[in-house]
């Protein structure tokens, strides 16, 4: 195979949530994602934009991504079995999904989550979700309005969380047995908790070093197809957007109890539901407090394992 800059970019390490597009051919990006399956390494995932001629490098997400993603959807499906007032016979055909590449028009993507309907052995995607940490704005919304124009489904959930620099890189941290190393870092663990009460936002900080830069903003938006007929490659505009989080501190007055926004015939499809009351039902998915005690517990998570990727342990050799 000859050289190349797609499978050079794929062997560096990537710190987790990065993204890196690089111009490539189909067939190079097949040639390079044959390598990684035979491999069978699940990061860095490797996605093509056929539209724009690009390959898209995907490192691991970091807790705070993989997990709002997922808790977004899991609030979602919570809602609806419990409160929704639908029978437990369709509401069990609902599932959550994730990591699922999906090829169309030359372009391969996948969502950070999805919620589909399974109606005998035939899936039908409802929602998708895509969170961004620290990413470009421009990547997440062409990747939210793929899965809504090119896929089909009824709503798209984008969630974009802006976290200021960290600054000087970390110094590695050593320790003489896993013991030691593991009560260090039990301590950072109490300590990070401590400052979330102070400041729920962040930074979280130890030793002069910021593990989790000070959370600027968060917002969350909705996204729906313009028209049946839209292009896959629409690139749409949000058709609601909830600014939840500025300068560090929660925006009280800008969202709802419910965003007014995700219903029932979001997550069931029409025919079963058959009335459009029921249809156009909200699903009252979203709370503060659930937001705020799964993002504390997420920017924990995510910053005990920045500290760990700089610590190391054992006796030094002589």
């Amino acid at each position: 195979m000859e050289r190349s800059e797609l499978l050079d970019i794929v062997r560096r390490p990537l710190s987790p949530d990065t993204r890196l597009e690089v111009p490539a051919s189909r067939a190079e990006y097949e040639r390079v994602q044959e390598i990684l399956k035979i491999e069978e390494a699940k990061y860095p995932q490797l996605w093509y934009d056929g539209t724009r001629s690009v390959a898209i490098v995907v490192a691991p997400p970091t807790p705070l991504h993989a997990g709002i993603a997922g808790g977004l959807l899991t609030s979602i499906l919570r809602e609806v079995l419990v409160n929704s007032g639908v029978s437990l016979e369709i509401a069990g055909g609902l599932r959550i999904e994730s990591d699922s590449e999906t090829t169309m028009n030359n372009t391969t993507r996948a969502s950070d989550g999805a919620l589909l309907y399974w109606e005998g052995d035939r899936a039908t995607l409802m929602i998708a979700v895509e969170v961004a940490v620290s990413q470009s704005y421009d990547s997440m919304r062409a990747a939210i309005s793929w899965s809504v124009c090119a896929l089909r489904c009824r709503l798209g959930l984008a969630m974009s969380i802006s976290e200021e620099s960290r600054g000087r890189r970390p110094p590695g941290r050593f320790y003489m047995t896993l013991e030691h190393a593991n009560a260090a870092v039990d301590e950072a663990r109490d300590d990070f908790y401590r400052q979330l009460l102070q400041h729920p936002y962040g930074p979280l900080e130890r030793d002069g070093v910021t593990w989790f830069g000070r959370v600027s903003r968060v917002v969350l938006q909705t996204y729906r197809r313009e028209d049946e007929h839209c292009a896959p490659e629409t690139l749409l505009e949000p058709t609601q957007s909830f600014e939840l989080v500025e300068n560090g501190e929660y925006v009280a007055q800008n969202i709802s109890p419910n965003l007014r926004e995700v219903v029932l015939g979001d997550c069931i499809p029409t025919h079963l539901l058959n009335n459009r009351h029921i249809e156009a039902t909200p699903v009252n998915f979203f709370q503060r407090d659930w937001f705020e005690t799964q993002f504390r517990g997420l920017v924990v998570r995510t910053a005990i394992l920045r500290l760990w990727r700089n610590t190391s342990y054992g006796q030094p050799i002589p």
